[in-house]
């Protein structure tokens, strides 16, 4: 009884980057810490706010209502005004999200403790806002990380950034990686942080910056299972140890309840496609989306547009309309694309994505390999086309098709190009050709391998129990 009591008692604060991508993991997270009966606030910036009040999609009442779930909801500001540019402008961005941030997190804080609300035994931060740590430690609270993307990611990171093995650099640009618990990796494998072609500033001094000061986590989770990376969990535990509590993905595509979902979205999707998913016959459609950030060059649109066509199979593409970021013919079909294909293809502005991954009538997947889709396209069972654009995207794309071993990888030719031809022949293979029904032999190996580690006993849900018992055990104290 006294244990109850205690665990009622414990109120965990968790700090999201204000991207969907982001979001919604720890939402997922919240959800499942507050069904072990923990209390969860989560905070986020006033522009992720916005645009969920704004994408007439069905969390926006409870958005409104400062509450998803049960799951409380904190909005802070990140230094700028609601219509700032911040795609464009994205190094100023992190800047002013850097300067103005801890002190807007440090008052939800105090606010939160002047009125008479729990104390806050925990703060559970991403990569994205590292400086969450500090706030943390100046209110005496104890950090944990949540790493949204692979583990061999973190692993890469982490040996990058402390210098503890050799990465390509200016003067030897091409060569290949080798790291405990992972195959080894080239150049085009690599993330394009660390790479000395990057060129984004904010995003490798602020990893810089986590990977140098880990001492400030007390706890590393990770949105990924065991069974997914165990070689390259394993690799870290001697270093600073990772606690795979995922995948943190809709529970309906895990075979859960629906209903307790803690997801938002920020896009409005045309829910129409599923019923014209469901007059397809069953794994005959390539279904093709680059999510919410990825715009593509009209070059790659074109090799993409001419695949399909030619490949001459049923398909289903999100094509994002072009923002006022978008330079001149980036992310917009080529002119004649409907007309060529109708009757053969559909194509929306944003799907329903889970639903169309768990729809029979998907046979692939063409993807940027983002890791929440990577994650979902798992939990579904549904083989993958990596055709990855930045950041963590090539590896994930080599973890997928060579790793994994759940569908093939886009290559570009001399010229650094993906040509229609490409795309054609990598459709064919993963749809009929001979490694076809091992593609779908792993991916449904996968999915189940996912819906038992999030299960009761499972072995992501013992790593949520042993971290809820260790956040008892610290307030305990």
């Amino acid at each position: 009884m006294a244990a109850m009591e205690k665990k009622e008692e414990i109120h965990v604060l968790m700090v999201a980057f204000s991207s969907q991508g982001h979001i919604n993991p720890m939402l997922r997270l919240a959800k499942r810490l507050h069904s072990k009966g923990l209390h969860v606030t989560l905070a986020t910036t006033e522009i992720a706010r916005h645009r969920m009040l704004t994408s007439s999609s069905a969390t926006t009442t409870a958005v409104a209502a400062n509450s998803i779930d049960g799951i409380s909801l904190a909005f802070f500001s990140d230094g700028l005004s609601l219509d700032y540019d911040r795609k464009t402008n994205l190094d100023h961005y992190m800047d002013s999200l850097g300067r103005a941030g801890p002190a807007n997190l440090s008052s939800i804080i105090l606010h939160h403790h002047s009125h008479g609300g729990r104390k806050f035994s925990c703060i559970v931060t991403n990569p994205f806002i590292p400086w969450a740590a500090d706030v943390a430690a100046e209110h005496g609270i104890p950090c944990a990380l949540l790493w949204i993307q692979p583990c061999s990611l973190y692993s890469i990171y982490y040996r990058f950034y402390n210098h503890l093995n050799q990465f390509p650099s200016s003067a030897n640009p091409n060569m290949s990686v080798e790291l405990p618990g992972l195959p080894l990796l080239n150049t085009e494998d690599l993330p394009s942080f660390v790479l000395p072609s990057n060129p984004f500033g904010s995003f490798p001094k602020l990893f810089c910056g986590l990977f140098q000061n880990m001492q400030k986590m007390k706890w590393v989770l990770a949105n990924s299972f065991h069974e997914l990376e165990s070689q390259a969990i394993d690799s870290m535990f001697d270093i600073h140890p990772v606690l795979p509590i995922g995948p943190l993905v809709p529970p309906s595509i895990l075979g859960e309840d629906q209903a307790v979902d803690a997801g938002v979205e920020m896009w409005k999707s045309e829910d129409n496609c599923i019923e014209w998913l469901d007059q397809q016959q069953p794994n005959s459609v390539i279904y093709v989306s680059f999510g919410s950030v990825v715009i593509l060059s009209p070059l790659q649109m074109e090799s993409i547009a001419t695949g399909l066509k030619n490949c001459n199979r049923p398909f289903l593409w999100v094509v994002k309309k072009s923002d006022y970021t978008a330079k001149e013919g980036e992310g917009q079909l080529p002119l004649g694309f409907l007309e060529e294909t109708k009757g053969r293809g559909l194509v929306v502005q944003w799907s329903p994505q889970i639903k169309v991954l768990m729809n029979p009538a998907v046979g692939c997947f063409l993807t940027h390999c983002g890791w929440n889709s990577m994650l979902e396209t798992i939990a579904a069972g549904v083989p993958v086309i990596a055709y990855p654009q930045w950041t963590d995207q090539p590896t994930n794309a080599k973890l997928m098709a060579e790793v994994l071993r759940v569908g093939v990888r886009l290559r570009p030719n001399q010229d650094g190009v993906v040509t229609n031809e490409e795309v054609e022949r990598r459709i064919e293979d993963v749809m009929c050709g001979p490694e076809a029904e091992e593609f779908r032999e792993k991916a449904a190996e996968l999915k189940v391998a996912a819906r038992v580690a999030v299960a009761d006993g499972g072995s992501s849900d013992r790593n949520i129990q042993l971290f809820v018992d260790e956040i008892i055990g610290d307030s305990s104290t």
